[in-house]
């Protein structure tokens, strides 16, 4: 049987938006096909709208409550409990509309589409075994 994968033994992504924690990912996990991960959305911050041209992606929200748009159509509200399938190629954003921060478990089939924002201007990683910080923006 595998052990359980330690959140800790990873590296955690950082964004102006949020951060996120690959668990499961080809590099990491042998013979997966697939990324499996957590992201955070801060308040009032969210991934713009951006597709993945090879991967479909399932979000599961864990906690918080935002807008989600699908495919350029008009944006719905998400909460806690809410799964959304995004087809592969197919637009979208997720935006954080509450004043907490917005949980998701996000999953990519095939894995790759990560890699994409390993490209982004404001991407930063932050070494396994270290926490990442998160920074109010001033006013």
């Amino acid at each position: 049987m595998e052990k359980p994968i330690d959140p800790h033994s990873v590296p955690t992504q950082t964004f102006d938006w949020g951060i996120i924690k690959w668990l499961v990912k080809p590099e990491y996990t042998l013979g997966t096909g697939l990324t499996f991960g957590e992201v955070i959305l801060l308040p009032g911050k969210g991934h713009e709208r951006h597709n993945h041209p090879e991967s479909e992606e399932i979000l599961y929200v864990l906690s918080g409550e935002g807008e989600q748009m699908v495919n350029d159509e008009e944006p719905f509200t998400i909460k806690a409990g809410d799964t959304i399938y995004v087809s592969i190629g197919v637009y979208h954003s997720t935006i954080n509309t509450g004043w907490e921060p917005l949980r998701l478990i996000a999953l990519y089939n095939p894995a790759g589409a990560e890699r994409a924002l390993e490209t982004a201007p404001d991407f930063q990683e932050v070494p396994a075994g270290q926490l990442a910080g998160l920074q109010r923006q001033a006013q």
